[in-house]
């Protein structure tokens, strides 16, 4: 059989193997039809082997395929150099604690859209409005208004993150169309969704339900106003149980957080305290709560990388929602917006109702740059009882009247 490489009568090559993705045009050239175009990469002539073609289509591949203009790397910041840069720095962040793991996990994924959107080499100083509008429009497929408004912020962030250390020569050109959606449209998407909080039977009903550890988890929320995040980096030293007290700075912002606990909460964590399986791992071993296998109960896995492209799978690991999304499901409780979040939205709606907000603000970490925010030193102990006590009172008390 006689050899592809040899060259046919018409004199012109033919493919170097079965599988070589170029073929030679009758024009002389190696070339390649991508989407419904031909594209050229060089004379047969000059490389009979097609080993220079081969290797432009490879660097231009991704590009190609995806309907992008190929951008040929350059001195300078790449879209892959800025992707990698930033994980790096938000790794080291997630390692100290400053970062949550879901947080994390977010900015890993946009990060990977990104390098989808404009390519490896593409440099970022050569973004425009143009690339940039055409990426929103892409993300707005499919995803609702509050999915996108928060990854249009994630991607402003990574950006801006080249920016403020000076990786790119000047400020990035975003244009007038990459923002998130006004407020008007958000309104209206929370508001299509319903009511994100939980009444007071239906977490009678998830408490009756739950097992140890969540029942305690569930109650500290509702007492506290913890999230789920809050919950599983909890350590056993922010905890007063004979004085009845939690200590906790709130982890994203470092606010203090002090609030009194329900007698009913202490007992349960104290039950949770005495089933405790033995930790496997320091970090581990500082928290209230850990996994029946002794690892945190939320925790981002990064897996081995790929041996085809070499990327490694990220993703995160939050025990706290599945198991309390199960009793939901059992519950016929799982509607939309509702999740173990949601306690934190419980409790800030029926504390204030205790007509304290500046207690109620006290207990949530959440911040005031008020006048009076900056001139307040401390708040009273009774006021921050009074908030819980109302809650608790809203939580157990109502059951007798109905």
């Amino acid at each position: 059989m006689v050899k592809s490489i040899i060259k046919k009568r018409t004199g012109k090559p033919g493919k170097p193997r079965p599988d070589f993705p170029l073929f030679p045009h009758a024009t002389g050239r190696w070339a390649k039809k991508v989407r419904g175009k031909l594209i050229y990469f060089g004379k047969t002539a000059d490389d009979p082997q097609g080993k220079a073609a081969l290797d432009k289509w490879l660097e231009r591949k991704e590009d190609l395929l995806a309907g992008r203009t190929p951008r040929v790397a350059g001195n300078g910041l790449t879209i892959k150099d800025l992707a990698n840069r930033f994980l790096t720095n938000r790794q080291h962040k997630l390692e100290s604690g400053e970062l949550s793991t879901v947080s994390f996990q977010n900015y890993h994924a946009t990060c990977a859209r990104i390098v989808k959107a404009f390519g490896v080499n593409r440099l970022v100083a050569d973004l425009d409005a143009g690339d940039f509008e055409k990426f929103r429009a892409s993300m707005a497929k499919g995803w609702s208004p509050v999915t996108l408004a928060n990854e249009v912020q994630r991607v402003r962030v990574v950006f801006r993150y080249a920016e403020q250390n000076q990786l790119v020569p000047a400020p990035i050109r975003y244009g007038s169309e990459f923002k998130r959606p006004s407020k008007k449209i958000l309104r209206k998407a929370r508001q299509a969704k319903g009511l994100r909080m939980f009444e007071a039977a239906e977490l009678r009903a998830i408490l009756n339900k739950a097992g140890m550890p969540l029942k305690a988890m569930i109650l500290l929320a509702i007492n506290t106003g913890f999230g789920n995040s809050d919950i599983a980096n909890l350590p056993i030293k922010a905890l007063d149980l004979k004085r009845g007290w939690l200590d906790f700075p709130r982890p994203k912002t470092a606010i203090p957080r002090r609030c009194p606990l329900w007698p009913k909460t202490v007992a349960e964590i104290r039950k949770a305290i005495k089933a405790r399986p033995m930790p496997k791992d320091e970090a581990a071993a500082k928290l209230l709560f850990i996994t029946k296998y002794g690892r945190k109960w939320a925790q981002a896995i990064i897996g081995e990388p790929d041996p085809k492209t070499g990327k490694k799978k990220m993703w995160s690991d939050d025990p706290v929602c599945k198991e309390f999304a199960k009793i939901l499901r059992e519950l016929k409780l799982n509607r939309p917006g509702l999740g173990f979040y949601a306690i934190r939205h419980t409790f800030e709606t029926v504390a204030g109702d205790s007509r304290d907000q500046v207690a109620v603000d006290a207990i949530m970490g959440h911040a005031d740059d008020s006048m009076a925010g900056l001139y307040r030193e401390r708040i009273s102990d009774d006021r921050l009882k009074a908030v819980v006590d109302h809650v608790r009172k809203w939580l157990f008390e109502t059951e007798k009247k109905e």
